[in-house]
Parts: C-alpha cells; structure tokens; sequence
C-alpha cells in the first residue's frame, strides 16, 4: 500500500493497540476534559509510557486536544475529543455494528459506546 494513501495513513493512527480504547475512554461519560489519571485508571493494563505515547500521536494527529493547568502543583494535563476525535466516533460505532452482525459473539449488550464497559 502506498504510504501517502488515506487508508494507510489512517489505519497507522488508529490500528495500533490501545487507539481505540483511548478514543472510547474519552468518549465516555459526561465530563468531555479527563485527566491522565482518569484514562489511566480505566485502562489498568496499558503502561504509563504507552499511554503517554498514545496520548501525543493523538494529539499531534488532531484527534484529541490536551490543555495544562500550570498554576497547580503538580502541573494537570487534561485531554478531550477534538471536532476530528467526535466524528471518528461515528467510524467506531459502524465497526461495532458490523462486528455484531457478522460475529458469532454477540456478547456486547449496549448499542452506545458512551455507557458500554467495552
């Protein structure tokens, strides 16, 4: 595949593990700014480097903003879901539909990402 084709440029942000679970985590919930040790807390099995990795190529690919409070101690990092991340979610939800279609476990119960403990 060619590197400067859309698909491939877009499944090498989203394809690497972790992506998705970050995306849905910020996501969820009513609260749109979490922070590291939110998204951390729900995802017990990723590594703090990974997570912080992930967090700076979704940042620097548009799919979710970060601000820093400074004027604390420590310094808090929060991140959200940018316009790009919000309309990404619509991709997610198709995937999930087709898997339910077409997969033999059915085991996902909740239709919407924003409540589901995927």
């Amino acid at each position: 595949m060619d590197k400067n084709c859309a698909v491939f440029k877009a499944s090498n942000i989203i394809g690497k593990r972790w992506t998705l679970s970050i995306i849905l985590e910020l996501y969820k919930g009513k609260n749109k700014w979490k922070r590291y040790n939110h998204i951390k807390s729900k995802l017990p099995r990723i590594t703090p480097k990974m997570l912080s990795a992930r967090l700076k190529e979704l940042v620097k690919a548009g799919i979710i903003s970060k601000r820093v409070d400074s004027t604390t101690i420590p310094i808090k990092s929060e991140y959200s879901l940018t316009k790009h991340g919000e309309e990404f979610i619509d991709v997610i939800k198709h995937l999930k539909s087709w898997s339910l279609k077409y997969s033999t476990n059915k085991s996902c119960s909740s239709r919407e990402c924003r409540s589901c403990d995927f």
